[in-house]
């Protein structure tokens, strides 16, 4: 049984982007907390692309990169990794939209348990997509303490989307749930170990810089275009003034209507 090698390199880089996309998904939420309706949706859209596509999906598989078993090469399936790349997405999106239209810890809890355990299969989902000459074992303790750290880590975020206020706060939570998504993956890929066997024919599938490496990228693009949402929309402080102003004139042309 071999183990999947670890780069400290491609390991901080992964730490950088899942902390990039943390901080920007709770700025998306803090905004989406200020307005009502199809605008709340359009934010949590926006904060879970953010969280799911590069905090969590891009810092896998930037980690991947840096993955590699002695004796055989490593490709991954293309249709795989991009099925896991969707579901990092919509279970995050499940989790953000369950507390960005409902209130109260239990709802936090209910969807950081479908959340983390989401990630968890993104996770293994994303493991699967690999092709070797050899067959991948789990050790069972180490993968229920995987998904363990995931759904604490979903709840975690979650929760700091409901309560984080402010930059320095948001940058803070951001390092933490860096190091929570990140001691996820690493604690799954401890529990992973592989059987070589004599190589069969060609392996198919796509190496990982030549399938990854554009799709990091067009994450990344999306990322930029999120950020530049966020830079040029009013500040949290701006919009909520707005809401108050808005409630103001309602009510007071409500009065007088009456």
């Amino acid at each position: 049984m071999l183990g999947f090698s670890f780069n400290s390199l491609t390991a901080f880089v992964a730490y950088v982007a899942s902390v990039v996309g943390s901080a920007l998904g709770l700025l998306c939420t803090s905004r989406a907390r200020i307005v009502r309706g199809s605008a709340r949706a359009r934010w949590l859209v926006l904060a879970a692309l953010s969280i799911g596509g590069t905090g969590i999906w891009v810092m896998h598989f930037i980690a991947m990169l840096g993955s590699t078993v002695d004796g055989t090469p490593l490709l991954y399936n293309v249709r795989v990794t991009v099925l896991s790349m969707i579901l990092a997405v919509l279970v995050v999106a499940v989790g953000v939209f369950v507390v960005g239209f409902t209130e109260g810890l239990g709802w936090i809890v209910v969807g950081g348990v479908f959340t983390g355990a989401g990630v968890a299969i993104m996770h293994y989902v994303g493991m699967s997509a690999i092709t070797m000459y050899g067959e991948i074992h789990y050790s069972a303790g180490l993968v229920v303490a995987s998904v363990v750290i995931g759904v604490v880590a979903a709840t975690a975020a979650l929760w700091a989307t409901v309560n984080i206020r402010g930059a320095g706060a948001i940058l803070v939570a951001a390092l933490i749930m860096g190091i929570a998504v990140n001691g996820m993956h690493h604690t799954g890929m401890a529990a992973a170990h592989v059987q070589l066997h004599s190589p069969t024919g060609a392996l198919t599938g796509m190496s990982g810089q030549d399938l990854l490496f554009p799709l990091i990228a067009g994450i990344g693009f999306i990322t930029m275009v999120t950020l530049s949402i966020v830079v040029l929309s009013p500040s949290e402080k701006e919009m909520a003034e707005e809401a108050a102003l808005q409630d103001r004139i309602t009510r007071a042309l409500g009065s007088n209507a009456r």
